[in-house]
């Protein structure tokens, strides 16, 4: 492939933050606090994106930028992160959501990660190719561009999945704590929906997502309604879109999309499961060496034993 440039982007939030924590305060409903919605895995964090970065810098070399997106927030990157991105020379940039909002500042402020995935392409200075990561993303194994981009074609890690046999899930789908749980999933059926509609959709894995800037310049440009309903919510709500499964299933119908199992890559872990389900599964991942990519989600609901065991296979894994 071409050796056009890739950044990444990271939308990061430190939920410990006094001054953070007051302001979400004042927009906190019953509904909110649900962890579907905006309970507290969305926010805290206990260091991943320190292992995020360092993956970045150890196993993805190629990178042009990174850029962190914050609610006027920076991270501490002093020490080893900072000095990696002058070694590998790839800068790291902080951007405000003050800047991808620009000219809708009266959604401001937003505590929803749909809605700043949103407009996360608006980022000033954004290469056209940019991988979208979750700071709970990390590289386990070297990547190259050729695992995201091959020619006019985008890798999406990913299940194709029916359409149909989801709407009914969601249909029979039972309340819970008084509301129908908020799920991945439907936010990807949902974007379906608002396109062509369609008899599959492409269940993302806990992946870093390769996408294209010029795409979502396009689509908003004839679809700035579309784009102000999926961006006015505070919180998570049933009727938002996944703004990558946008993307995907646009390439899909072109025949401008490799679609990649996730299970053929991934490592993911789930700490809040059942007791040794940790131990389980940091074994399998052992036995691993193909995967490329892993995901920790929600290592702050797990007890102090389980994520030192956690961020003590993610260390050997980062060689620290």
């Amino acid at each position: 492939m071409s050796a056009e440039q890739i950044d990444i982007v990271i939308p990061w939030v430190d939920g410990n933050d006094p001054e953070y924590k007051a302001k979400l305060g004042k927009y906190r409903s019953s509904v909110s606090e649900h962890e579907d919605v905006g309970g507290k895995s969305r926010y805290d964090s206990i260091g991943e994106l320190y292992y995020c970065l360092k993956s970045i810098f150890l196993y993805a070399s190629f990178v042009r930028k990174i850029f962190i997106v914050t609610d006027g927030q920076t991270p501490d990157l002093e020490g080893e992160i900072t000095e990696l991105s002058v070694q590998k020379r790839i800068p790291i940039e902080i951007t405000d959501h003050k800047d991808i909002f620009k000219g809708y500042e009266e959604y401001l402020p937003v505590f929803n990660s749909r809605a700043i995935e949103t407009v996360i392409w608006r980022i000033p200075d954004l290469s056209e190719r940019f991988i979208l990561m979750n700071d709970d993303f990390m590289f386990i194994n070297p990547v190259t561009p050729d695992d995201f981009y091959d020619s006019e074609k985008t890798y999406c890690y990913a299940t194709v999945r029916s359409t149909l046999r989801q709407k009914a899930a969601r249909a029979i789908r039972c309340r819970k704590n008084g509301h129908k749980p908020v799920i991945f999933e439907d936010s990807m059926l949902r974007a379906v929906e608002l396109t062509e509609g369609g008899a599959v959709f492409l269940n993302l894995g806990h992946t870093p997502r390769p996408l294209r800037k010029s795409f979502y310049e396009n689509f908003y440009a004839d679809s700035d309604a579309l784009l102000k309903a999926n961006i006015r919510s505070k919180f998570r709500e049933a009727d938002q879109f996944n703004s990558q499964e946008l993307f995907y299933i646009h390439e899909y119908r072109r025949g401008k999309l490799i679609v990649v199992p996730t299970y053929e890559k991934l490592l993911y872990l789930l700490p809040k499961k059942r007791r040794n389900y940790i131990d389980y599964k940091l074994k399998r991942f052992d036995r691993r060496p193909d995967a490329v990519f892993c995901c920790i989600n929600t290592l702050c609901l797990a007890d102090k034993a389980d994520q030192e065991k956690v961020l003590s296979w993610i260390n050997k894994r980062l060689s620290l």
